[in-house]
């Protein structure tokens, strides 16, 4: 049995559950609103303020979205009480963010500003000139937006200058002149 899958989900107290036929999920909370259609092959019991998700038979297929659908109920469930972050960190000489308006503005060392918009389910914050903070209710939207914020500079191998994931580390390597 998965251990993941197995694990009760507990509701918060201002979190409303609703679970429609097929596993079309709503899920209401002092952040938001969300909803996904999960596999209609699990069965999500709820009991009181825990949630229980099922699977119909061992086959490899139920026992893999087994723990997905359970993990992504959960993250429905975390992310309209708490919500999401990602934090990004900018080196490099010259290389800054700042926030104008409803946009990161960021200089990457181009011969031009990147421009990236917030969205409505995206909210950006710049607390410094180095940092760039990613919030949101939907986890997998915060990630994909760090993710294609990150892409408009990637950290280089010899020395480091680009946007990165805060701990993320990157392996410096040697240049051609350390070889000898």
């Amino acid at each position: 049995m998965s251990r993941i899958g197995r694990a009760p989900i507990t509701i918060p107290a201002g979190v409303e559950l609703k679970i429609t036929d097929g596993n079309f999920v709503t899920v209401k909370g002092p952040k938001g609103t969300l909803e996904r259609q999960l596999s209609p092959q699990m069965t999500i019991e709820v009991e009181g303020s825990t949630v229980h998700v099922k699977r119909p038979d061992d086959e490899k297929q139920n026992r893999a979205l087994h723990g997905l659908t359970r993990t992504l109920l959960n993250d429905m469930v975390v992310g309209v009480t708490e919500g999401f972050s990602k934090t990004l960190e900018i080196q490099g000489v010259g290389y800054r963010a700042a926030k104008e308006g409803k946009n990161l503005v960021m200089n990457l060392g181009y011969s031009h500003q990147v421009i990236v918009p917030e969205t409505e389910d995206i909210q950006i914050d710049v607390p410094d000139a180095n940092h760039v903070v990613i919030k949101g209710i939907d986890k997998q939207k915060v990630g994909q937006f760090a993710a294609d914020t990150r892409k408009k500079r990637p950290p280089e191998p010899y020395k480091g200058k680009g946007i990165r994931y805060q701990g993320e580390v990157v392996r410096i390597k040697e240049g051609k002149t350390g070889a000898k």
